[in-house]
């Protein structure tokens, strides 16, 4: 192949495609829906963060302000704990609103994750939110096969195909060059929304970016990149196996529904069927039940507990849980909350395995989907996927566990056994002293691990395309 060639190939179509008064109307709709889109994420991602810091730092102060009290009522007074928004997720809005965003903790209980802005809104949220990232994986794929559907049909129809092969163009040049032109009219698109989404994340929180926060915006570049330049070689490919520009435009249109409406919802529900999940009030039901078998720890006369007591009281070589060394309330409340969380996370863990199961269907149709692929990656490096939801459900119920022991455990070691007429109460000083709740995003490394597939795909899809170009291009023919 003789590179000349192909950049001749690849600018004459970049020049027929300006010479559309139609390219310049749609561009204008592109950049003002792009624009948009970039204000409204950042926006709502700047909204958003505010009011959530604001009511955590609303919680934590609530909590601080407690009086000296017995420390078991701070541990079923508790606290809050809210998810904050990655900066990108002003890029991709993925799951975000349909997820929770604050969750209630307190002792003896993990509550579920609520105030999603789905559960807030009206039903138009269903028929979704403009970002950047839905232009860049719905809507331009389209008008990049708009406007390649006929870049070789056209020319078959025209007998101009036929003349640049006996004018010497291979086959080969043809097919790389139409490609390369069409991914070039494909940046026209996307470099705005890149360097948009770049500016705006720039200009929050002090105007200042992190290397991670720029690692993963590298990645969306590179991953984004591999997306359209499968869809335009699916392009020229589908147009040069086109008898006519009729034909290819209706196979691209059906390739754009199958790929990005059809197939996804198909297997999302099939995922659903296959792995139908319990109702909350089955799943809490499912929980109480499994609870109410362990015993009750605030009942003294429970007999599971009481086997407890019994053990303690020998170990220690006492007879009264008054003569031990430490407050038995809190021991047994220690032990409560030990095995009411194995409970919960044994339940929250079979959960999420189902929802799991029935994602899997879905996320291996990568393999014949390079849709599938682009969305679980942006939504993943945009911190807006169901593992970001469930990393922040791990982080939540590991601070609650940790602030419902330490109140346990001074119990244990300032309240005594004995009363006295003195209030059991403890020095306000150590509601202070207990860590605020602290979201972190998840980590490069564990983005990479789950999403190990959808990359993977895209650079098997990638090279896949390039090999049938060049075997088409040995089979094609000019009429």
């Amino acid at each position: 192949m003789r590179k000349s060639v192909i950049i001749i190939i690849a600018k004459q179509l970049w020049k027929n495609a300006f010479r559309s008064k139609v390219l310049h109307v749609t561009l204008t709709l592109a950049i003002i829906l792009i624009t948009f889109a970039a204000y409204s994420g950042w926006k709502n991602y700047k909204d958003q963060n505010r009011i959530r810091n604001f009511y955590q730092e609303e919680a934590r102060h609530s909590w601080e302000s407690n009086p000296d009290k017995h420390p078991h009522r701070m541990a079923h007074y508790g606290s809050f704990a809210f998810r904050l928004k990655h900066k990108l997720s002003l890029f991709d809005f993925g799951m975000e609103n349909y997820i929770g965003n604050a969750v209630f903790l307190e002792a003896h209980k993990q509550n579920t994750i609520n105030f999603s802005e789905a559960s807030l809104s009206t039903g138009l949220l269903r028929f979704g939110e403009i970002n950047l990232a839905m232009l860049l994986k719905v809507i331009f794929p389209l008008l990049i096969f708009y406007l390649g559907f006929g870049v070789i049909a056209n020319e078959r129809e025209n007998s101009t195909l036929k003349i640049m092969i006996t004018q010497g163009a291979s086959w080969n040049e043809i097919l790389f060059g139409k490609s390369l032109g069409l991914i070039v009219l494909s940046m026209l698109f996307f470099i705005p929304v890149m360097v948009l989404t770049l500016l705006f994340i720039s200009t929050t929180e002090n105007y200042t970016i992190t290397f991670a926060e720029m690692l993963r915006f590298f990645i969306l570049i590179i991953t984004y990149l591999l997306f359209y330049g499968i869809l335009s070689i699916i392009t020229i490919l589908v147009s040069a196996t086109s008898t006519t520009a009729k034909n290819s435009l209706i196979k691209l249109l059906g390739i754009w529904l199958i790929f990005i409406i059809i197939l996804p919802k198909t297997l999302q529900a099939l995922g659903y069927y296959l792995y139908p999940t319990p109702s909350k009030i089955e799943f809490e039901s499912i929980v109480e039940n499994d609870l109410i078998k362990e015993g009750d720890s605030h009942n003294p006369d429970d007999a599971h507990y009481k086997t407890i007591r019994d053990s303690v009281l020998l170990a220690n070589n006492v007879t009264s849980v008054d003569q031990l060394p430490f407050n038995y309330g809190g021991f047994i409340m220690n032990e409560s909350e030990k095995i009411s969380s194995a409970i919960y996370n044994k339940h929250q863990k079979d959960l999420f395995n189902i929802y799991k199961n029935q994602n899997t269907i879905e996320r291996f149709s990568a393999l014949i989907n390079p849709y599938t692929a682009i969305k679980h990656i942006s939504m993943a490096f945009s911190g807006t996927d169901f593992a970001s939801y469930i990393d922040f459900q791990h982080q939540a119920e590991r601070y609650r566990y940790q602030l419902a022991q330490k109140m346990n455990t001074l119990q244990m070691e300032f309240i005594p056994n004995k009363r006295t007429d003195k209030p059991n109460r403890i020095d306000k000083s150590h509601w202070k002293a207990f860590p605020d709740f602290k979201y972190d995003f998840l980590s490069i490394g564990s983005i990479l691990k789950n999403e190990f597939l959808s990359i993977f795909s895209l650079i098997l899809w990638s090279i896949l395309s390039i090999i049938i170009m060049i075997r088409l291009s040995k089979k094609a023919k000019a009429i």
